[in-house]
């Protein structure tokens, strides 16, 4: 089996290599090349090969493979025995590679009108990308490496892997990094033909939105993992990877705004193409990040010989294309400007440089300690509270642009409309504003986040009201067909709204849990009680268990609230027999107001435990919204019968 998946990875390599030549050539002269499509297909299939042979033996427990003898077990169930091919290094760099190969034979071969031309040029940058990934996967990180005798038993996933989140955090994650290929694809191949209309912005759009979605999906997805799973009471360390998935996610979300423009004013030619070219080297960089052991952090797979190949492939795929870009300028003047401070393109304007300077932050402060460990001689670490204190108020300006742009036209608003549309919005904030006061809150930053939500919330449903009965008078409908009239043929922009929304409701979790949370903890003996806000704990036994691989304990805690029973909670901590550190498992009661999370921090042999509480306010409401912004963004990504006009593709 090892045979034929390092076979299949070489015979890959060759198809790949010579599918790029031959798109080349049939590029150069305008033709479609047969061969270089059959060996685009051929790439994708050696590699779809070679993914299923390591699954097999995965699944199969062939602990020859020294992959498998790493991560798999005889007692591990079948769903993380699947997911053990990208726990490791090794295994998701092939499932990169594969992902990518699917994704070039999905985006290459619809047939197209418009933009025909990129293709070939199009295809030859994504299988070069494809080579790089064989060649790294051959060179450096091989899955199918034999041991020299096979183990009787492997060693298992790392205990803290064992989630429903590892089947789904990590695919949905590298799948959005894999899917900013193709739209880096289709700008690099319009810039080399110099072909500046909007042909190559219809495939970027599309596999951009979806990447977005992919990407959107694996962090929250990866928040609610590390809020069940490591005890630590939060969801967002602002830990180096976490960092890496959230920046090609901030870009994205700039160049879906700033394609508006393009595609209706002819605008931000040059700021598209350089979104673009970030987005995807964002996405390089973040997986880079989770294999060089440049950085200290929970979720990479740790030091390797890597770097140098990622590195060098950086500066090719960023510096290559931004000279492109340069060389080009001149075919990317823009057809109009920003003519108003209250239109909704400076907004959009505005909007895309709070995004980028977000992620400027977040990238010197994700890799700062590399910088100072390389000048100083020291690993200088930058925490949560640089991040919030710098980075906060820069997501919250962005959140306030939501609801503005929503609100003011194009081009230029009279000062009549601006009043009316953002008075009820503005009124709306400042009641939330004063209701929070009054019921005795005095944290000013929580008030003014709050208060912000509130506007955008309200802000976005009276302009889709108002829009619904626009149509109503016009069609003659009633209230409930002119709504999903409205949403049917103009899912871009109304998906846009249902998106933003639910970033709204997320922010009020955000707030919520970052500025009230309260905790207590203790050490307590059968019988004894621990209070936090209007909960009441009391510890009632301490309960241990050894079978299969696991040594568990448990302690049952008995819950009040103002005075009455509301349940009992339990707490775990467990030891693997292949690992050493213990593993927490959270008890969480969770409410629409608020979390009740207990912690078993540890125990004594006289029976007492130690537990930590944390009251964590609104947290549900995070989960909640990561729930409707991915179903906002598939209506958005959905294609409807009619197309969307420019100004509706959000």
């Amino acid at each position: 089996m090892a045979f034929i998946g390092s076979i299949a990875l070489v015979l890959a390599l060759v198809a790949a290599v010579y599918s790029i030549i031959a798109y080349a050539i049939s590029g150069r002269r305008g033709t479609a090349s047969a061969s270089a499509r059959f060996s685009l297909i051929a790439v994708c299939g050696l590699v779809s090969v070679s993914t299923l042979v390591l699954l097999l033996a995965l699944v199969t427990h062939d602990f020859r493979l020294e992959y498998v003898a790493s991560y798999t077990s005889h007692t591990l169930p079948l769903p993380y025995l699947i997911s053990a091919l990208w726990a490791g290094n090794d295994g998701s760099l092939l499932f990169w590679a594969w992902l990518l190969a699917v994704f070039a034979a999905i985006a290459m071969f619809p047939k197209r009108t418009a933009g025909r031309e990129l293709v070939p040029y199009a295809s030859a940058i994504v299988m070069a990308a494809e080579v790089f990934f064989i060649i790294l996967i051959l060179a450096t990180s091989n899955p199918f490496t034999e041991l020299p005798a096979a183990p009787a038993d492997g060693r298992g996933l790392n205990p803290l892997l064992e989630n429903i989140g590892m089947v789904l955090h990590p695919p949905a994650l590298l799948a959005g990094y894999v899917g900013l290929t193709i739209p880096f694809a289709f700008a690099i191949a319009a810039l080399l033909l110099r072909r500046q209309n909007d042909a190559w912005l219809g495939p970027a759009r599309t596999w951009t939105l979806l990447s977005w979605l992919l990407l959107g999906a694996g962090n929250i997805i990866g928040a609610w993992w590390a809020y069940v799973e490591l005890g630590w009471g939060g969801y967002w360390a602002w830990d180096p990877v976490e960092n890496a998935g959230l920046m090609p996610w901030l870009v994205s979300t700039a160049f879906f705004h700033s394609i508006m423009m393009q595609r209706r004013r002819g605008m931000f030619k040059v700021w598209n193409q350089a979104l673009i070219v970030l987005a995807f080297n964002l996405a390089i960089f973040g997986t880079f990040l989770t294999r060089s052991g440049m950085l200290s952090s929970l979720h990479t797979f740790g030091e390797s010989s890597m770097g140098p190949f990622f590195i060098g492939f950086l500066f090719v795929s960023f510096f290559g294309p931004m000279c492109l870009l340069y060389l080009r300028r001149r075919d990317l003047k823009d057809e109009a400007e920003v003519g108003s401070l209250a239109s909704r393109e400076f907004t959009f304007q505005l909007n895309n440089l709070l995004l980028i300077g977000s992620v400027v932050v977040i990238f010197f402060g994700t890799v700062f300690p590399a910088i100072s460990e390389a000048v100083r001689g020291v690993k200088i670490e930058v925490g949560k509270a640089f991040f919030n204190q710098v980075d906060g108020p820069v997501l919250l300006a962005i959140l306030l642009l939501i609801g503005v742009c929503t609100l003011i036209g194009w081009r230029v608003s009279s000062n009549r409309d601006l009043t009316r549309n953002l008075l009820w919005a503005l009124a709306a904030g400042a009641v939330t504003a004063a209701a929070f006061f009054i019921l005795g809150i005095r944290v000013w930053y929580a008030i003014a986040a709050f208060a912000i939500c509130s506007f955008v919330l309200f802000g976005v449903i009276y302009q889709w009201i108002r829009e619904t009965m626009a149509r109503k008078r016009t069609r003659g409908e009633n209230s409930g067909r002119a709504f999903w009239k409205l949403l049917r043929i103009n899912r871009p922009r109304y998906g846009g709204y249902i998106v933003h929304i639910a970033m709204a409701i997320m922010a009020i979790g955000v707030i919520g849990s970052s500025a009230f949370t309260t905790e207590n903890e203790a050490g307590l003996k059968p019988g004894q009680s621990i209070t936090v806000n209007n909960y009441i704990l009391t510890y009632d036994t301490i309960s241990m268990d050894e079978s299969g691989d696991k040594f568990t304990v448990s302690a049952t805690v008995s819950v009040a609230s103002g005075g009455k029973p509301i349940g009992k909670m339990t707490p775990e901590m467990y030891f693997h027999r292949s690992y050493e550190q213990p593993v927490t498992e959270v008890a969480i009661r969770s409410t629409p107001f608020e979390d009740l999370y207990v912690i078993l921090a540890g125990w004594d042999k006289d029976g007492t435990a130690a537990l930590k509480v944390v009251v964590n306010p609104l947290v549900s409401w995070i989960w909640a919204g990561g729930g409707i912004l991915a179903v906002g963004g598939l209506i958005a990504f959905w294609p409807g019968r009619k197309p969307a006009e420019p100004d509706e593709a959000a």
